[in-house]
């Protein structure tokens, strides 16, 4: 599982692509016809994942996306090569789902991370998680995984639901994540080293379970 064991993404084997969105950035800087159209073809489904787990809502997100693809659009000409071209995009597109976050009267009950981990010990290390990964094979207990996967992902803090989505649902590496966010790469592993304990510990929960029936 992605979630629980770091992914090797290509963006982590290859390090930055400077090429890969070459076409569209041309495309978008000189103004072609189709332009909007290949940007929301090529980002619309990853960003709208990275301002709903931003801000939880699908309506917000929507409403982000939107206003953040727009602005990609009218800023182009200031997109300089100092990052791949899709961290700007996330960036941009996080900036606008944390307004959105920001200007709502009331935030949702989040948890507090350090309440859920898994205990340390003394010697730095996490205490052992029973190991249910044979159970994975048994559909209904795939099935079962994924909603609780989901549920866990909901319970994380904004800024953890939006590293584990960047890193491990769209695969960038911790170098493009911390420059679509605007942290530095430290504090990207150190985010999503401790998402993964808390995912984890909540699947082992459910997976050392009986199963139902």
């Amino acid at each position: 599982m992605a979630f629980i064991d770091a992914p090797v993404a290509p963006a982590a084997l290859g390090g930055r692509r400077p090429d890969r969105d070459g076409g569209l950035l041309a495309a978008l800087r000189e103004g072609a016809p189709d332009a909007a159209e290949r940007l929301v073809a090529t980002y619309g489904d990853r960003v709208y994942r990275l301002a709903v787990s931003i801000t939880g809502s699908s309506q917000d997100a929507e409403e982000a996306v939107q206003d953040a693809l727009l602005n990609v659009i009218r800023r182009i000409d200031t997109f300089r090569g100092d990052s791949a071209f899709g961290s700007w995009i996330y960036r941009i597109v996080a900036n606008a789902a944390y307004q959105k976050l920001r200007r709502r009267p009331s935030r949702r009950g989040e948890i507090l991370l350090e309440d859920v981990l898994p205990a340390f010990h003394k010697n730095g290390h996490t205490e052992p998680l029973a190991d249910w990964s044979t159970d994975l094979d048994d559909p209904a207990r795939g099935t079962e995984l994924r909603l609780v996967l989901s549920a866990a992902i909901e319970e994380l803090p904004a800024e953890y639901r939006t590293v584990v989505v960047l890193r491990d649902v769209e695969g960038l590496s911790n170098t493009e994540v911390a420059e679509a966010l605007g942290v530095t790469v430290g504090t990207v592993k150190s985010r999503a080293h401790r998402a993964r304990l808390f995912l984890r510990k909540r699947l082992a929960a459910v997976m050392t379970a009986p199963a139902a029936g």
